[in-house]
């Protein structure tokens, strides 16, 4: 592939991302940051910075999306900062790691910097405040990679302790401990439908189920060291990237490997971000240099080729970019090649060979046509044959060139014998149901020994009129869980018509379940699903549906009764309903009031706080995260009363009170080093102090000051 364009720098990129403003902003290894224009790569603004940055594997710096904050891992490795870019100035630090930091982030809401170390800790610190806001569940072992979904509710971490750590931002609760992998977790990206993928040391690469924790798929495929993974905007597609300098591309329906070899560099990959509004593909390399692909390139020479019905030369895009597959010109070139294949075998039951070449003419130069024709070609040399054997009656031999040959098992021929087989089988399983018309049903079933896959029927036929019995009366009864036992147990019930029209009844129950959800006539819906819940084939379905059918009619009657702290536990428990039109304003709602909320908490305001934050009391999911603000306000007046040179005993005492409420959290910790240093013959020691937790705290324990 060809790249629409590419730039050349002084330093290589560590990394690319996309802005709110449509521009592309880049960092170089030297912290060079340079503002861009996606299309051109023209230079728009930029500035220098001293810090180096040499490891591209781990993600030393991140950006806010408004382009206004920057976080980046400082030389010394020792600490991180945060970057005011118009002031040029550091405007927070993180300097609690014991160890290096190994990774930055800033979530896509731009409200909090990560920074993760090699000691296993995450520290957050709030934007806004620039003050610490919580801490990230600790990994065993050094964090490599951390990861945001695209609305800004979950992150997870990626550790050396071979493990990854699913936390919801919004509820501050840790979610899944994900445990899969034989070696350090080096990267991440969340997907779409609830999912995560992360890869390995040993570059195993698993998709995850974030709903379960469990594991959906192993991809196949990865053969090098994984540095850089991103993905598409429509969540089609993943892009790896890798030491060697490959991109692999995977489709994420099946999670199927498209391509190992999709672009090629001379030089590790340092950086890749997806272009969502061109649909392109932007790769860093360590030469230095910054390519801008299209991932769909070749699909306007595809199509023109594709009107003058030059197939051979239109399919040959597809192997220089697999990606094509997944345009409305290859599905065009596709069932038009469906409908000549249709119509040459249609030729070949005629045994009109003439025609049926004529049928392939435009598709017979290209290879996976031509194998396909080869075979067709072949497979009806003997349907003549088959065809005299069916109309002779000679059925077992009918049956034997139809497994030798499959395709013929899709002719009106094969079709129709089938359909006789099932009337003859019908009608002998009636007299089977008789002692004295035995011999009868024997008698029925006679030309059809001999074929192999009826053979077994036949012979339960004789043992079957009990079970039989049972089966209709099951159905007569509507008693679908005895039906499906019974089928179970006795497959041969398959072949009666009533398991036809049970399978009939199924497929038209679901069809109106749909309608009726589509129509909005959710009692209607919810009556039919019950229904299915007898059926394994929707049994699963059906019960997931129902039950998002029960929260999300309790959210919409809590939105209508303004019942807003019912809403927003249901949604919290149910997270699609954060995507629809009510769940977003409740959401930004939320984050409005937390940052006016956030910024009286940097003040030790807790009377301000409490007024902005009095709806959200009674809502259970949102209970840590007001622990986590309230912490931080009572942090800030314990740092207060330190500046005010309070009395020992009243900020002991406010110690006191902040382990019962919060238990021992990295800002208490913290503070009472601070203390130490400024009362150093206090005596108080944290770990004999009675100790609440997060989890625990309740509303009901918010005084206005700690110190009281």
């Amino acid at each position: 592939m060809k790249p629409l364009n590419k730039k050349l720098f002084e330093y290589p990129l560590v990394l690319v991302k996309n802005l709110d403003s449509g521009d592309l902003v880049t960092v170089d290894s030297k912290t060079t940051v340079i503002f861009l224009d996606k299309q051109t790569f023209k230079l728009k603004s930029g500035f220098k910075s001293k810090i180096s940055l040499q490891d591209y594997a781990f993600q030393s710096v991140d950006f806010t999306s408004d382009g206004v904050f920057f976080a980046v891992i400082d030389s010394s490795v020792k600490e991180s900062k945060l970057f005011n870019v118009k002031t040029k100035k550091v405007v927070a630090k993180t300097t609690r790691h014991q160890g290096r930091v190994s990774c930055v982030g800033i979530d896509p809401l731009s409200r909090y910097m990560f920074s993760c170390g090699e000691d296993g800790k995450t520290f957050v610190t709030d934007i806004k405040s620039t003050k610490l806001a919580f801490t990230l569940p600790i990994h065993s072992d050094a964090i490599n990679d951390i990861a945001f979904s695209d609305n800004g509710v979950w992150l997870a971490t990626a550790s050396y302790d071979k493990k990854v750590f699913l936390f919801n931002i919004d509820g501050r609760s840790f979610k899944h401990k994900l445990i899969g992998h034989s070696a350090a977790v080096m990267k991440l990206q969340f997907l779409n439908l609830h999912r995560l993928f992360s890869v390995d040391k040993k570059s195993n690469g698993i998709v995850w189920d974030m709903k379960s924790g469990k594991v959906i798929k192993r991809l196949d495929g990865i053969h090098d060291i994984v540095v850089q993974v991103t993905k598409s905007s429509d969540n089609k597609f993943l892009f790896l990237a890798t030491e060697l300098g490959y991109i692999l591309v995977y489709e994420l329906e099946n999670y199927e490997l498209l391509s190992s070899k999709y672009i090629k560099f001379s030089s590790c990959i340092t950086s890749l971000c997806f272009d969502g509004i061109n649909q392109n593909l932007l790769v860093a390399t360590a030469s230095n240099e910054l390519y801008n692909y299209y991932i769909y390139s070749g699909r306007e020479n595809m199509q023109e080729l594709s009107k003058r019905k030059l197939y051979a030369k239109a399919y040959q895009y597809i192997e220089i970019n697999p990606l094509l597959k997944y345009t409305k010109i290859y599905e065009k070139m596709e069932f038009t090649w469906e409908r000549m294949l249709k119509k040459a075998i249609l030729a070949l039951e005629k045994n009109d060979k003439k025609s049926a070449i004529e049928s392939f003419v435009n598709f017979k130069n290209i290879p996976l046509k031509k194998t396909i024709i080869k075979k067709t070609m072949e497979e009806y040399v003997d349907f003549e044959k088959f065809s005299a054997f069916a109309k002779q009656g000679k059925l077992a031999l009918a049956y034997s060139l139809a497994n030798k040959h499959p395709m013929y098992k899709n002719s009106s021929i094969f079709k129709s014998m089938e359909a006789n087989w099932k009337k003859a089988f019908s009608l002998a399983q009636q007299y089977s149901l008789d002692p004295k018309a035995k011999d009868k049903a024997r008698e029925i079933l006679n030309p059809y020994r001999g074929v192999s896959e009826k053979t077994k029927l036949i012979q339960s036929l004789s043992m079957q009129g009990d079970v039989y019995r049972r089966f209709k009366i099951s159905l007569g009864q509507k008693d679908f869980k005895l039906a499906f036992e019974l089928i179970r147990h006795n497959p041969f019930l398959r072949e009666f018509k009533e398991y036809d029209m049970l399978m009939n009844y199924a497929d038209t129950l679901y069809i109106k379940s749909q309608k009726y959800l589509q129509d909005n006539e959710i009692h209607m819906a919810i009556k039919i699903l019950r229904m299915l819940l007898d059926f394994d084939d929707f049994k699963e379905e059906a019960k997931n549906i129902l039950g998002s059918i029960e929260l999300e009619h309790k959210f919409y009657e809590a939105i209508k009764k303004e019942d807003f702290i019912s809403a927003y536990n249901i949604m919290a428990s149910f997270e699609e309903l954060q995507e629809t039109k009510e769940g977003r304003v409740l959401q930004q709602q939320w984050n409005d009031d937390l940052q006016k909320a956030n910024g009286y908490a940097v003040d030790g305001d807790v009377i301000s706080m409490k007024n902005i934050l009095s709806q959200y009391m009674k809502i259970h999911s949102r209970y840590k995260h007001l622990a986590t603000m309230f912490a931080l306000a009572y942090t800030v007046q314990l740092e207060q009363a330190i500046r005010q040179r309070k009395e020992q005993l009243v900020i002991e005492n406010g110690i006191k009170n902040y382990v019962s409420c919060f238990g021992i959290q990295e800002q208490i910790e913290v503070f009472y080093r601070i203390f130490k240093k400024y009362y150093p013959k206090s005596k108080l020691n944290l770990e004999v102090l009675t100790k609440g937790s997060l989890e625990m705290w309740r509303p009901s324990m918010i005084v206005n000051s700690i110190l009281d």
